[in-house]
């Protein structure tokens, strides 16, 4: 859905660029994290990525920040992106996202709206929406990246689904699922409001 971003929470492009200190401590706990999940020793991985043990050691201990050039090696030898080395995890067990603080989209009209309903400022795999479209209001997706699914559930009013200009009309408590990757068109063809709940899901697997 092509939406503008509004509402107080500080979402990527309103949230302050990381310090030195915080990009060394991401990389170095993400690459004790990958590598841990393939059973890599140090000298394991320096074989495979072709960057000496005594650097992945500086770099896992926050000591020195990798260069892209040695990053994207590193990056090569675990067959993973560079951004998987600057993801932020840190989660405590429980985050708490106040309605009023909630990341909100906006088309152009001001007749559809989504709010996140996860901390937006963190790259995932699963985003969660709620979704709301005024009477008679619409909203076209020319379709997200190849192999995204989108799984919906209307909880108020009615929706048409248009997926491939195939026509889906669902109820209050009907839900569809169905790959995002092509056209689609969100449509609200009765006066009242309508309100559902969206779960994006993204093809490729964040390690």
């Amino acid at each position: 859905m092509a939406l503008a971003v509004t509402g107080e929470a500080s979402g990527p492009t309103g949230t302050a660029a990381p310090n030195d200190d915080q990009i060394g401590h991401r990389v170095a706990s993400n690459l004790l994290r990958l590598r841990s999940k393939r059973n890599l020793s140090l000298d394991g991985l320096a074989r495979l990525c072709g960057v000496s043990r005594a650097m992945l050691a500086q770099i896992e201990s926050g000591r020195s920040i990798p260069s892209i050039k040695v990053l994207c090696k590193i990056a090569q030898g675990l067959k993973v992106s560079v951004g998987a080395f600057l993801d932020d995890r840190a989660f405590e067990g429980v985050s708490l996202l106040p309605a009023r603080q909630s990341k909100r989209l906006v088309n152009g009209d001001g007749t559809v709206s989504s709010r996140a309903l996860f901390p937006f400022d963190v790259s995932r795999q699963v985003e969660f929406y709620e979704l709301r479209l005024d009477g008679l209001a619409v909203e076209h997706s020319a379709g997200h990246a190849p192999g995204t699914q989108e799984n919906l559930v209307v909880a108020q009013g009615v929706l048409e689904i248009v997926v491939n200009e195939e026509r889906f009309l669902l109820g209050t408590g009907d839900s569809i699922l169905f790959y995002a990757d092509q056209p689609h068109t969100y449509r609200n063809p009765a006066d009242s409001d309508a309100v559902a709940y969206l779960v994006t899901t993204y093809a490729e697997r964040l390690d």
